[in-house]
Order: structure tokens, then C-alpha cells, then sequence
């Protein structure tokens, strides 16, 4: 509790008690760094999240930099604010804040996108952030590992309450869920911390409401991550993952789990190539630089394609 009051003071102070000097200087780095990174990297990521590309209207919900305020999500208001102040006081954005994956009529910031389907509406921006993009240090190498698959979390949907039903005191499986308050049922189990499920050879990713928030830390670890094709789609590009390189893919009704388990227990070259590819694509998300310049410049676009030609709060001082 004392490490997340202290985290909010942070953030609440970085964007309330900054000067415009600050944020201004900040723009100019973030500018000058935009001539020095992999511009393909760039411009595919940008392209990637936000999809229209002709103008449109300013939505009638656009709500504008001066009349933001705190409402639904603490975190999600500070992950949009944080870049706010790069913007004059009249500019518009329309921006959704939760876990909900509708695509609106009219361009929207969201954190979470459908794959598959017209989703240009949806623009992904970087929200909630503290909770997904979460990384580890993993200690040990996989070889190391319990030849076992690992879950921990809240059965709100039929996928997980299927996963902790089915595979209860299975030899090769140690799946639980840790619901609040505790149901009386078997597979009511003790949370266990990322740190102990680091010590199996398989973690298991399966989504909730949109996305699964442990992919990100699974995929930065020396665990294999299994979980079926995702449906949903964040800043992270869960829809360029492809499976049998970044993961393990498993069919919905789990009927190939056993199997996969004890393949890839036995072809462990397999399992740390896949590994070692989910690390190259977690290293696309680790340049604070990269983040910022490219939440910068998804609201950048908005302002630029919705018409509003004098957006940028700082454009002349560099």
C-alpha cells in the first residue's frame, strides 16, 4: 500500500507540478531522438496502432486537454495526461478508458482492440500500463525448470474455469484460481508470486476481459509461453505474434495441452529458440524513448488527420 500511495504522488506531481519548461525540453528530446531511431520500426509501430489514414471529423465525444479530468481508472488518466501537455489547451481527442473491446464509430484512443474484424476506429494507445508492461529478471535458465505448466488468476470466463476444472491434481499441470472472496472448491488455490511460477518450464497466458495482463512478464522470462491464438490487441502487438515462434499455441478446448507439454519437454532446443524469439519482441517495448515518441506521436496523428492545425503546444521552440 505505501509503494503504490508513493507511486501515485510521483505521477500526480510529474503532471501537475511540472512547468511548461520541462515538458517543453522533454518535446525537444523526443524530437531530436525521432531523427536518430529506426525509423521503420517507428513508422510500422505507428502505423500499426493507429489505422485511419484519411481525415475525419473531431467526434462530438472528443473532450479537450483543458477539460480532461480524472474519471474512470486512475492509471489509464495518467497514461493519457503524461502526454497532454505537448498539446494546446483547445485540443480534442477522444479516448476510451477500461477494458471493453467495442470499436466506436468514430476514432478512439483504447487500450484493447479485436484482431480480427474492422477495427480501424480503434486506436491502441499505451493505457494501464503498470499493470501489463511488467517485465522480470529471470533467474533461472529453462533448463532448470519444473517440467511443469503453471497458472495462477481469476476465473471470469469460461477458458479458465475450463483450464482449473480440467486439469484439477493433473501431474504435468498446477493451474488454480485465486478468486476473492474464496469460493469453496478444489481449485480454489494459494496465489502464487510471479517469482515462484518463474520456477516452471511452462506459464500459462489465457485472456480475461481483453487481453492477458501476465503475457508481457511470461515473455520476458525463461518460461515458455503457452496460450490459445489471442482474439485482443494492445500496444504490445499481440496480433503480430505468430505460434510456433513467439508461443505455444494451444486449441481452445485445451484437448492438445498434455500433449505439447511433454513435447516440449523433450525438445528443449525447440522450446528456448521460441523463448529467445519472445525476448526479441519484448525488446521493441523497452526504449522508454521509443514509447514516448510514438505516444506522442498516435496523438499527434489524431490532432493531424481530425484537423486540428494548431495542436502542438510546442512546435516553435525547436
Amino acid at each position: 500500500m505505501t509503494i503504490k500511495l508513493f507511486y501515485y504522488i510521483r505521477r500526480f506531481g510529474y503532471n501537475m507540478l511540472l512547468p511548461d519548461s520541462y515538458f517543453r525540453k522533454k518535446y525537444e528530446r523526443l524530437k531530436q531522438y525521432e531523427k536518430e531511431c529506426d525509423r521503420e520500426e517507428l513508422n510500422f509501430r505507428l502505423g500499426y496502432y493507429f489505422k485511419p489514414d484519411q481525415p475525419f471529423e473531431i467526434p462530438a465525444q472528443a473532450v479537450a486537454v483543458k477539460d480532461f479530468k480524472r474519471t474512470k481508472g486512475t492509471d489509464y488518466y495518467l497514461d493519457l495526461k503524461d502526454f497532454l501537455h505537448y498539446f494546446t489547451p483547445e485540443t480534442r481527442f477522444a479516448y476510451h478508458f477500461g477494458d471493453e473491446t467495442h470499436v466506436n464509430p468514430y476514432p478512439t484512443l483504447f487500450k484493447a482492440r479485436p484482431i480480427h474484424g474492422p477495427n480501424d476506429n480503434s486506436i491502441l494507445f499505451k493505457l494501464n500500463k503498470t499493470r501489463h508492461f511488467r517485465w522480470v529478471n529471470d533467474p533461472y535458465r529453462f533448463s532448470e525448470k519444473k517440467n511443469m505448466l503453471v497458472w495462477r488468476g481469476i476465473t471470469h470466463n469460461d477458458m479458465r474455469k475450463r483450464l482449473v476444472k480440467e486439469f484439477l491434481d493433473h501431474p504435468l499441470v498446477d493451474a488454480g484460481q485465486t478468486n476473492k472472496p474464496e469460493e469453496d472448491v478444489p481449485w480454489q488455490k494459494k496465489r502464487l508470486s510471479v517469482q515462484q511460477q518463474l520456477a516452471y518450464k511452462f506459464i500459462f497466458s489465457v485472456e480475461g476481459n481483453d487481453v492477458a495482463s501476465n503475457l508481457k512478464w511470461v515473455m520476458s522470462s525463461n518460461s515458455l509461453c503457452f496460450m490459445p491464438r489471442p482474439k485482443y490487441e494492445t500496444w504490445f502487438l499481440e496480433g503480430v505474434l505468430k505460434p510456433g515462434i513467439h508461443y505455444v499455441e494451444v486449441s481452445r478446448d485445451y484437448s492438445d495441452l498434455e500433449e505439447k507439454i511433454r513435447y516440449y519437454s523433450a525438445h528443449e532446443k525447440e522450446a528456448e529458440q521460441i523463448i529467445e524469439n519472445a525476448h526479441r519482441h519484448v525488446e521493441r517495448f523497452r526504449d522508454p524513448m521509443m514509447e514516448d515518441l510514438l505516444c506522442l506521436k498516435v496523438l499527434e496523428t489524431y490532432a493531424r488527420l481530425s484537423g486540428q492545425t494548431h495542436a502542438c503546444k510546442f512546435c516553435g521552440t525547436i
